[in-house]
């Protein structure tokens, strides 16, 4: 009877309870009762019960980072967000991606976010995530400047619904983005999308170009210096010297002969050559 009693004020407290309970939350609930002193085997075991009372309901009772708490199961989602007029907050692509960044290779500082993004790291996304206690600082890199070491919290975990960071996805598991938190990234849905697709439809419709005798080029400029001879024979460099060598006697004697018929006709000019004019 004592069990049983202890399981109702356990439910009955994670009902009424703002924020998930641990086990030692849960422990100081019994400190001023003399009756009845649970050990933690017991709570943990009144938990385990719950749990298998809630198989099969619209609630369950999930264990997260701070600890139990009673929520609504995720496929009842759609209907019971019709209780809430206020819309989901909504995160730019940007956020997201310096938020996952920090979960997977956490510590880390905001200069390796960049350099991992390859932009600049906006001040309004730490804030924010600060702001939301998804993210903390944990002290400073030993190297110039000090940057601040950036890591995830328990709150960040309880959001998504994680135990521990373990529980994250391996990131070669990763398929679609979208289906991790339907909440978190309803704002990129349409935009990841429709960009996927038009990517897609991109690379279907790319034709092979008429660029492919490019690759014959190689060949051909092999069987054109194939034709040419690797070596000069013999002959053929005494055949080169002789025609080198004629060809340097006649423009000798073309220089000598152009030579004195300018002389020549110097001398003619010298000794009296007659202008004549031009008749009509």
């Amino acid at each position: 009877m004592s069990q049983e009693k202890i399981k109702n004020i356990i439910e009955a407290a994670l009902m009424v309870s703002t924020k998930p309970l641990s086990i030692a939350s849960i422990l100081n609930l019994f400190e001023s009762e003399q009756t009845l002193q649970p050990e933690r085997n017991d709570i943990r075991a009144a938990l385990e019960e719950l749990q298998q009372d809630y198989s099969g309901r619209g609630i369950e009772l999930a264990e997260i980072a701070s600890g139990f708490r009673v929520q609504a199961r995720d496929e009842f989602a759609p209907w019971v967000n019709h209780l809430f007029d206020e819309r989901p907050p909504r995160y730019s692509r940007a956020l997201l991606e310096t938020l996952a960044i920090i979960a997977y290779r956490q510590p880390i500082t905001r200069g390796e976010i960049e350099e991992i993004r390859g932009v600049s790291v906006s001040g309004t996304i730490i804030k924010t995530l600060f702001e939301r206690e998804w993210i903390k600082g944990v002290g400073h890199r030993d190297v110039p400047g000090k940057p601040e070491l950036l890591v995830s919290t328990k709150a960040f975990l309880d959001y998504f619904n994680l135990k521990k960071l373990s529980d994250l996805p391996a990131l070669a598991d990763i398929k679609d983005f979208d289906s991790i938190n339907p909440d978190l990234f309803e704002a990129l849905e349409g935009d990841a999308k429709s960009a996927a697709e038009k990517a897609k439809d991109d690379i279907k419709n790319v034709e092979p170009s008429d660029d492919d005798s490019i690759d014959s080029e190689p060949e051909a400029i092999e069987e054109s210096a194939a034709e040419i001879p690797d070596e000069v024979t013999t002959e053929d460099e005494d055949l080169v010297v002789e025609s080198i060598s004629n060809g340097s006697e006649n423009d000798q004697e073309s220089k000598v002969a152009a030579t004195s018929e300018e002389a020549n006709d110097e001398d003619d000019s010298e000794e009296g050559a007659k202008v004549i004019p031009f008749s009509a």
